[in-house]
């Protein structure tokens, strides 16, 4: 694919949505969305009329774009119509309210479903990527559990259990989604946390303190991601770090370790290493063994791909990777980073434009489009 014709192509393609009626900074995301969007087809099959199908592609996601700001702004005005709250009490509900929505008739993953939906604020869309399936099939879960409490008496809580599943699930989106719900996460475990004595419910807060610490070394000042491997690391919240490792090893040393601690123990090791290149990737590995044996689950499977990527070398990991489905989330990311780790930059720059299109969110397909293209870019040369 030229580079060249797409950045020449450009601003024509602007000044085309600007004269139907667009506004400018509306068009511009429009024709980034159509230039990430070439950058993913084009390679194996160019258009006969590249500019027209700039055009006509810019177009579509403006239209997209404007019926969806449509759809939000009369949200809004529906919400500014309704009366104000009126006195609240002291006392948060909050943390009762989850176990309450983690209701015993219902399954845990049910459960789960309803109370991110009905008390965390997460949409349908936001859970069923977390549960990696459709969302219509989330939608039936939802309805289904909702169908199951309609009758029921809220004087039966849920267990600890399925709560942590659903602050974990909580946090994740408000660190890496749209919505910042990642503070309250923490707010509401500090509040377990300090009601029980749970290993698992130590090592779910230890997890969100070493996350929740390297925040403000995860975006440039232009908004972009940087990966873990860049981050400046005298950006990260040593209080926070500190805080987070007491908490892992008080809970470590009860030696009942549950998949919360696994984590937070990877993210711990993390944390301690000064600078990438010092990372005990070995141990990391060994954490992750762990995890699997502990959850089998597939998300963490990937990780653990590109952990043995790092840590017995990019062969290694694309072995781990290819024992899994390609359909999973990132794992085209995670594809593309190994094949440069190995030296393959023309498969890896596919696979990068492939996973910029895949990507749940802007940030993370801002950046894989510019990894695509630095590579594109050494190829030509």
């Amino acid at each position: 694919m030229d580079e060249a014709l797409l950045r020449s192509l450009a601003p024509g393609v602007l000044g085309i949505l600007v004269r139907r009626g667009a506004d400018f900074a509306a068009a511009e995301d429009a024709v980034q969305d159509a230039l990430v969007e070439a950058v993913r087809v084009w390679q194996a099959d160019p258009p006969r009329d590249p500019k027209g199908w700039l055009v006509t592609v810019a177009w579509r996601r403006f239209l997209d774009a404007t019926r969806a700001d449509t759809a939000r702004r009369r949200r809004e005005g529906l919400v500014d119509e309704e009366p104000a709250a009126g006195p609240v009490p002291d006392t948060d509900d909050s943390l009762q309210l989850y176990f309450l929505c983690a209701h015993p008739s219902l399954t845990p993953s049910s459960a789960v479903a309803l109370t991110l939906r009905a008390v965390g604020g997460l949409t349908t869309r936001q859970i069923a990527q977390a549960y990696l399936v459709p969302e219509a099939t989330m939608a039936q879960r939802i309805s289904r559990a909702k169908r199951t409490v309609s009758d029921v008496r809220f004087d039966q809580p849920g267990d600890v259990a399925t709560v942590l599943r659903v602050l974990y699930l909580v946090f994740n989106e408000g660190y890496s989604g749209d919505v910042d719900l990642a503070a309250e996460a923490i707010r509401l475990t500090r509040q377990l946390a300090t009601s029980i004595t749970h290993p698992e419910v130590a090592g779910l807060l230890a997890l969100m303190l070493l996350t929740d610490a390297r925040r403000a070394a995860r975006t440039a000042p232009d908004g972009s991601l940087v990966p873990l491997a860049e981050q400046d690391r005298s950006r990260w919240d040593t209080r926070q770090i500190a805080e987070g490792v007491h908490l892992l090893q008080t809970a470590l040393a009860r030696d009942r370790v549950g998949e919360f601690q696994a984590q937070a123990a990877i993210a711990a090791l993390h944390a301690d290493a000064a600078r990438a290149e010092e990372t005990d990737w070995v141990q990391i590995v060994e954490w992750y063994d762990e995890l699997v044996r502990l959850t089998d689950n597939p998300v963490v499977r990937l990780n653990r791909a590109v952990a043995v990527g790092e840590a017995e070398g990019a062969r290694a990991g694309l072995a781990a990777l290819a024992e899994l489905e390609d359909s999973l989330p990132r794992h085209t990311a995670v594809a593309a980073y190994l094949h440069e780790r190995d030296g393959d930059l023309g498969t890896a720059a596919r696979l990068y434009a492939d996973a910029a299109h895949q990507a749940p969110n802007l940030a993370e397909r801002d950046h894989l489009t510019r990894q695509a293209a630095r590579l594109n870019a050494e190829l030509s040369r």
